[in-house]
């Protein structure tokens, strides 16, 4: 009995962590957006995760170690999305798929993608040997997959590789750049209709490509 209550003792904490350090990861992916690596402060996303400043160093000790996370729950995330690529499926559905899925993260998590974005633009200094590594492999292995759809007839020769690239410029543009298109298109932000219509676009564009049936 002792020991089943001291595991569920357990099982709420690890609950609890979990909740706690979520909730971390999202506030400082806010000011990390907002404010760059060198202009956040742990205080900013303390408060901003509406935690003491001494509850956030229990679960992250330093700055780099808050901004080593986020940028590895965003890589997570958006890894994730591919396994829609596979052998078996149906490279428009998978594809469209694909292309759906980044631009729903682009909607939910645009402070993600300017982290990311930023993290590259100052060289990839902390994701650097991801990048060269873990992201090349599974880039190379899902490139595979397309050039075997290539190879089998169901889809139209492409440059595999570049595909993700185009795709991943695509969709991440409308949070990178939201002002740029903001402007242009005459809004004060891009709202559900706006991101379906370039959802909508953006998918078209990567099919009509590839030789597959487009909307």
């Amino acid at each position: 009995m002792k020991v089943e209550k001291a595991a569920a003792g357990a099982e709420a904490k690890g609950r609890v962590r979990r909740r706690q350090e979520a909730a971390i990861l999202k506030a400082a992916e806010q000011v990390f957006a907002g404010a760059g690596y060198r202009g956040a402060t742990m205080a900013a996303i303390a408060d901003r995760a509406g935690l003491p400043k001494a509850n956030l160093h229990y679960y992250f000790g330093t700055k780099a170690e808050v901004y080593r996370a986020v940028l590895g729950n965003i890589l997570a995330l958006w890894l994730a999305e591919t396994d829609r690529i596979r052998p078996e499926a149906e490279p428009r559905e998978a594809l469209a798929g694909y292309v759906a899925a980044k631009m729903q993260l682009t909607a939910a998590r645009p402070d993600a993608s300017r982290v990311f974005a930023n993290e590259l633009l100052h060289g990839a200094v902390e994701i650097g040997a991801f990048l060269r590594q873990e992201l090349r492999a599974h880039v190379a292995d899902k490139a595979r997959v397309i050039d075997g759809w290539i190879a089998a007839g169901r889809m139209a020769p492409v440059d595999s590789t570049h595909l993700f690239f185009s795709i991943w410029a695509l969709t991440q543009t409308y949070a990178d750049f939201a002002p740029q298109v903001c402007a242009v298109l005459g809004r004060k932000r891009l709202d559900r209709a706006a991101l379906d219509r370039a959802g909508s676009h953006v998918a078209n564009l990567v099919l009509r490509g590839c030789g597959l049936p487009a909307d």
